[in-house]
């Protein structure tokens, strides 16, 4: 055989070969659970495994080899949505036109993130173990970031520099309260009112 082909007609290493497949299974488990997620946000976390298999295009099979029990996959969803929303800070900062700009924008998707958590909150408090770590998780990953959106924008002299990431990530939840069983509430705009309000005067 011709060795000149540089390896071009070898068999691909082991590793190779399992690379693809790893990107498809983190693939198909993301999209797993951003239907997961949106079937929590409509019916909330006691859905039936069904409807979040139905929406993601695979057997209930699929869903129980990953997540044996519901509480597993609340947790997945939960950190996946807090991952998202945590990378994204960086993304828009680097992509906005202005630092409040992306401020803005990653608040609007905090409380798309807050909406996700449609009866969370009732099984955060059921004394299940399994979700002690979450909160920590969620302020781990988050605070840091809308940190980081608020100190870029008041060195850019947008903002006004004297709140703290974690103060109003609180007042943005306490925005979001409102928004359970009433259609007529919009988080959202209440949250862009508020990041509005952060502006100084030119």
């Amino acid at each position: 055989m011709d060795d000149s082909d540089g390896g071009a007609g070898r068999a691909a290493e082991p590793g190779q070969a399992a690379e693809p497949r790893r990107k498809d299974a983190r693939r198909n488990k993301e999209a797993l659970l951003d239907a997961a997620a949106a079937v929590f946000v409509t019916s909330g976390v006691e859905a039936p495994v069904r409807d979040i298999a139905t929406r993601a295009g695979v057997g209930l099979g699929t869903i129980y080899r990953h997540f044996p029990t519901r509480a597993d996959l609340i947790i997945a969803v939960y950190r996946h949505q807090v991952d998202a929303c945590a990378e994204a800070g960086p993304t828009l900062l680097a992509a906005g036109p202005t630092p409040h700009a992306a401020l803005e924008r990653w608040i609007s998707l905090f409380v798309d993130f807050l909406a996700t958590k449609h009866g969370l909150a009732v099984v955060l408090q059921s004394g299940n173990a399994a979700f002690d770590t979450l909160h920590a998780y969620f302020l781990d990953r988050l605070v840091p970031v809308c940190a980081q959106l608020l100190e870029a924008a008041a060195a850019a002299g947008e903002i006004r520099s004297d709140i703290s990431a974690y103060g109003l990530m609180r007042g943005v939840g306490n925005l979001c309260i409102g928004a359970d069983g009433d259609p007529g509430y919009d988080a959202r705009r209440l949250a862009e009112i508020l990041i509005a309000g952060l502006r100084l005067p030119r």
